[in-house]
């Protein structure tokens, strides 16, 4: 009897998750209704305020994904105090993700991607600029968008190669001298970022 009920019971499971599959939409992609009834039942209750709208009011449509891969890759990249790049078609980018350096060319497949410290390099014809980033996210659209936020970043070639060795020296000697696991984990990170810059430079 438990056997026959296990069975029916992944049956119906089994049903309704292929039905979920087949007929569920995105959120972005299902249009903002209004329900006149509520409306109506507002302006009763609060004529002089406006009623208050759902989440899918604010978002924007989702992108169509294009039926050819395009020829061009759209890069946005900001951080929190600027926006390095803003809809500029290049060819290819690299970013250094947690899990290694990943290329990422026009259709790319939808992804989100840690950074880790390291270089992102962004390919236009034969131009390559090349920034440290210290971290952050990539987010790869289906579209051929990818957005790239960094906490920190810099074109490598602001960066000045002897202070570079000089903090990895200070960082290793903070972290042979540390007591506390405070000071360990600090002058850690600091050696894994400054090892990241000088490979970087020397690479």
């Amino acid at each position: 009897m438990f056997k026959q009920a296990s069975r029916l019971l992944s049956r119906s499971v089994a049903a309704a998750s292929s039905k979920s599959v087949t007929t569920r939409a995105f959120s972005s992609e299902v249009p903002s209704t209004i329900d006149s009834t509520f409306v109506e039942s507002w302006k009763k209750v609060a004529p002089n305020m406006d009623p208050p709208q759902t989440p899918s009011a604010f978002m924007k449509p989702r992108p169509s994904t294009p039926s050819s891969i395009p020829t061009k890759l759209t890069v946005n990249f900001v951080l929190p105090y600027a926006s390095e790049l803003s809809g500029k078609e290049v060819d290819m980018v690299i970013i250094p993700a947690t899990t290694g350096q990943m290329g990422v060319l026009p259709g790319h497949v939808p992804t989100i991607a840690e950074l880790k410290p390291g270089i992102m390099s962004v390919h236009e014809g034969t131009d390559v600029k090349k920034y440290f980033l210290s971290s952050g996210f990539a987010l790869l659209h289906a579209n051929s968008v990818a957005d790239i936020i960094a906490i920190e970043a810099v074109p490598l070639e602001h960066i000045d190669p002897s202070q570079v060795q000089k903090g990895l020296a200070e960082f290793q000697q903070k972290l042979t001298s540390a007591t506390t696991d405070l000071e360990k984990a600090e002058a850690q990170i600091g050696v894994e970022v400054h090892s990241a810059i000088n490979a970087a430079l020397s690479g």
